[in-house]
């Protein structure tokens, strides 16, 4: 914003994961355009107040990289649906910790296109930021969820997966055309494939199906692209936090990203996780490690956001260390479990803590 000061770019990078609570009156304006009680426009404007004090907290928290906090998004999974004709409810269904669920909708019919692409998202936070914005999208390997166990007549599961990778490479590459600091590829499913299935063979399926999609980067593109993994965090509570992070991290490694996003501060044994993720990570590889737990509504303070930092640092070369939050606050748009003013104060303290850390190793 005009006027505001910012640090200079600080030697650990810090990123927020996406989502941000919506406000409530954004939460009352999506409910009663679904309800037919108000015009396309008035959605339009609550959608831009939103973004434009979202914008303006993220700044005042002195965040290097800002995200649009994905208030216009249904959520983090299914923006790619908007519009579309060809889907039915009922489709693979997501059980959290607390007993509430999730559930998919199901292909009906083919060809697979997305209704929306995330490039879209991108230039419109344009509008409100010069800043260097990050673009988060789903992976392929989430979406392939939603072709059901039945082939679908006239469109077989092979020429599914074939528009499928199509359109995850132009989401991603949209994102990056449109000048996005990096992308960061959604792969929550990651861990709990390894509930669905223990024997890993739905993990190396999901991990194969997304470096398709990879394969078509070069290099320097795969610097800025990202993944994200965490035990879900949703209405606080998770899916997967009952699986061994372990188990999870030989074949997350096999993806052939630049920048790995890493749930860790709700881990029970990070000296033990983080030992791992040191032998795993490679000299090309930025692994932002998480310092904040979203779903805690315990404010961190910068002192002990510091002190993650520094036992990251035990593990990790400082120069391939960064840090994020554990995962989204409010991945589904109508998550109201973490106060937006919450929301913001972690944030912050993510930000202090990490220039704390970084006076403190020299940097």
């Amino acid at each position: 914003m005009p006027g505001r000061q910012y640090t200079p770019e600080m030697a650990i990078p810090t990123e927020p994961i996406g989502s941000l609570p919506r406000p409530p009156q954004l939460i009352q304006a999506m409910a009663s355009f679904a309800e037919n009680k108000i015009t396309r426009d008035a959605l339009e404007e609550a959608y831009g107040e939103a973004l434009r004090d979202t914008i303006d907290r993220l700044e005042q928290t002195r965040s290097p990289v800002l995200t649009d906090g994905e208030q216009t998004k249904p959520s983090f999974a299914t923006y790619p649906l908007t519009g579309l004709q060809n889907l039915a409810p009922h489709g693979v269904v997501i059980p959290f910790a607390d007993g509430h669920q999730r559930q998919l909708p199901r292909l009906t019919a083919g060809p697979f296109r997305y209704g929306i692409h995330a490039d879209s998202y991108l230039k419109t936070i344009r509008n409100y930021t010069q800043r260097p914005v990050k673009q988060a999208v789903i992976s392929a390997s989430a979406l392939s969820l939603l072709y059901p166990t039945n082939e679908i007549p006239g469109y077989s599961r092979e020429s599914f997966v074939t528009d499928l990778i199509n359109e995850a490479e132009a989401d991603i590459r949209g994102a990056l055309d449109a000048g996005a600091a990096n992308v960061q590829i959604d792969f929550t499913e990651g861990r709990l494939s390894l509930k669905l299935d223990p024997t890993g063979s739905l993990l190396r399926s999901f991990v194969a199906l997304n470096n398709q999609v990879l394969d078509r980067f070069t290099s320097e593109e795969r610097n800025k692209i990202g993944v994200h993994v965490c035990p879900g965090g949703d209405r606080d509570s998770t899916h997967s936090a009952d699986v061994d992070y372990a188990g999870l991290l030989p074949d997350l490694f096999a993806l052939n990203v630049g920048r790995f996003y890493l749930q860790m501060a709700s881990e029970a044994d990070k000296k033990r996780i983080l030992r791992i993720v040191g032998e795993l990570a490679g000299p090309q590889h930025l692994v932002f490690i998480g310092v904040i737990d979203p779903i805690n509504p315990v404010v961190e303070t910068a002192a002990q956001v510091r002190d993650r930092i520094l036992e990251a640092a035990s593990f990790l070369p400082i120069k391939r260390l960064g840090t994020t939050d554990d995962c989204g606050f409010a991945p589904f748009a109508d998550d109201t479990s973490t106060a937006r003013e919450t929301a913001f104060q972690k944030i912050r303290a993510r930000v202090e803590g990490t220039e704390l850390a970084s006076r403190e190793l020299g940097c």
